[in-house]
Formats: C-alpha cells, sequence, structure tokens
C-alpha cells in the first residue's frame, strides 16, 4: 500500500458494507476500496491489533470516518451471534455483505461447538452471519450479498453422511468441500431470497499470494512456494469482489458464480439444487441455539 492510489468516484457514499476477514488479503484490500469508494465499512477481524492495523492503514486513503471494525472469531457461533447483534447497534442499515473470512487447516480440529473447524469457519460462518443479518439486508434493498468462494471447489462432492470429516480428513478436500459449499449456499440463498431485492452471487478471486497460505510444515512450505511463484496479488484479487460490491452492472444480478469481474462456468456438482437445499438443512441443523 505504499505506492499512490489512483483516485476513484466516491460511488458508494451512503453504503454501509460490511466485510469479514478484513484485516489482511483480500478482505483488506476490499475494505479499503470500498471505504475508497465513500462507503461507511465495518470490517470484522479476530485481533484488535491486526484490526486497528487494518483501520490506521484504510484511513490514510479514504474519507474521514468511513472505516471502523468489529472483533470476532468466525469460528465459533457465539461469537457469530454476537457479532451480528453488534451490527444491528451499530448501523440500521446494511447494503453489501462480504463473506470472506477463511482458511486451510492441516490438521483435523474442531471448535468451541464441536465442529470440524474448516466447514466450520470457511462455510457455516458465512450461513449463520448472512442469515443473522437478513433483515437487515432486505430492510435496505437493493442490496448485495457476496460470498468469496474458489475454483478450488471443482472435482469436489458433498458427502452429507460425512460433513465433519469423522470417518476420513485430509485438508485440501475439507478446503474443496468448503469452497462448493459456498457456491451451494449462495445459489440456495439467491432461490430463497427472489423478490426482495437482495442479490447473492459466489465468486472465484483467482490464485492469491494471502495469509491463507500460512500453514506450518512442509505442505506449508510447499503452498507458500507455490504462491510466491504462480499467485496474484491480493490487489488483483480482490477485483472481482468489489466489482461484485460496487459495480451497476451487475445490479440484480443473482446467483451467480463469478471470475474475472465476468460470469463464469462452476462444477456440474454446484449447480446441483437438491444438493443446496440438502446442504442448507444440515447448515440449520448445525447451528445451535443462541444460549450454546
Amino acid at each position: 500500500m505504499s505506492k499512490p492510489l489512483p483516485e476513484v468516484p466516491r460511488t458508494m457514499e451512503g453504503k454501509v458494507c460490511l466485510v469479514t476477514g478484513a484485516t489482511a488479503g483480500i478482505g483488506l484490500v476490499t475494505a479499503r476500496e470500498l471505504a475508497r469508494r465513500g462507503a461507511r465499512v465495518i470490517g470484522v477481524g479476530r485481533s484488535r491489533e491486526r484490526c486497528e492495523a487494518m483501520v490506521d492503514q484504510i484511513k490514510g486513503v479514504a474519507p474521514a470516518g468511513s472505516i471502523e471494525y468489529l472483533i470476532a472469531d468466525l469460528s465459533s457461533q457465539r461469537e457469530i451471534r454476537r457479532l451480528a447483534d453488534e451490527v444491528k447497534a451499530a448501523t440500521d442499515r446494511l447494503h453489501v455483505l462480504v463473506n470472506n473470512a477463511g482458511g486451510i487447516f492441516p490438521g483435523r480440529r474442531v471448535t468451541d461447538d464441536g465442529l470440524e473447524y474448516t466447514f466450520a469457519l470457511n462455510h457455516l460462518s458465512y450461513f449463520l452471519l448472512t442469515t443473522l443479518l437478513l433483515d437487515l439486508l432486505k430492510a435496505s434493498a437493493p442490496s448485495r450479498i457476496i460470498c468469496v468462494a474458489s475454483s478450488a471447489h471443482r472435482g469436489a462432492r458433498l458427502d452429507f453422511d460425512d460433513l465433519q470429516g469423522e470417518r476420513r480428513y485430509h485438508f485440501w478436500p475439507a478446503y474443496q468441500r468448503s469452497k462448493l459449499a459456498n457456491i451451494l449456499f449462495a445459489r440456495e440463498l439467491s432461490r430463497r431470497l427472489e423478490g426482495t431485492g437482495v442479490t447473492v452471487n459466489a465468486l472465484h478471486p483467482g490464485y492469491v499470494n494471502t495469509q491463507i497460505f500460512r500453514v506450518q510444515g512442509p505442505m506449508g512450505w510447499l503452498l507458500r512456494r507455490s504462491a510466491d511463484l504462480f499467485a496474484i496479488s491480493p490487489e488483483q484479487g480482490a477485483r472481482t469482489t468489489v466489482h461484485l460490491a460496487t459495480s451497476p452492472e451487475v445490479e440484480g444480478v443473482t446467483g451467480q458464480y463469478f471470475c474475472r469481474e465476468k460470469i463464469a462456468g462452476s462444477s456440474q456438482a454446484s449447480l446441483d439444487d437438491q444438493a443446496a437445499r440438502q446442504l442448507w438443512e444440515a447448515s440449520e441443523a448445525l447451528i445451535s441455539s443462541p444460549g450454546h
């Protein structure tokens, strides 16, 4: 962010945007670009220190008062519910929700809710936070929900008898399935929101060199080496997210998968509407009660 940024029109003035995973990588660039366009941006991160650093970075290039933050660990359903309450206390409007937080985790581990970590963070956080904020998004229509997925979904299928990877687990197929779940969720939610003025789209940001590759061990080294050699920058990777959040070209477009700022083809498994409905029902069953 050291080079001067080109001027951009303030086309998002009066808009309120929530960006998860906003302290690094694609999320940080997305939050910055929305703020530069005049939106009021609420960035979500796990660490107060990193959230404050994010605000300091963006303040230097964006209009005053356009960036703030909330802290939450999105692997925890309790924290997601608290976050949703804090968003509602902070604003009575929400025009753009960018579901971006996620990661790759080399060994199977479980969250405080007893759920497999990759599935909980990469998919269920999208599902729970979005559904908790739907009334706010509907009241602010036209509004947009954006789900950062990945072309890594190709080749994946959901095993509804083993969504938690209890019988067998490998980090890469787990990540692939979570990204497939993002696209299926976006499709099913778009169907459920027909006629509300709320659109939902998923996207592949490209092969982006971000902290998602900061896993430990030999596989982590291999992922980082590959990213250093072949991956694009977070600035390039955020373009499609920013396009979906801001462009008049996608007003009213919903239930689609985007790559390089255009509608793209996704896998056959991601077009399975029965699987999308089944995933919705399974996700509802995995959401704990508010008192959990």
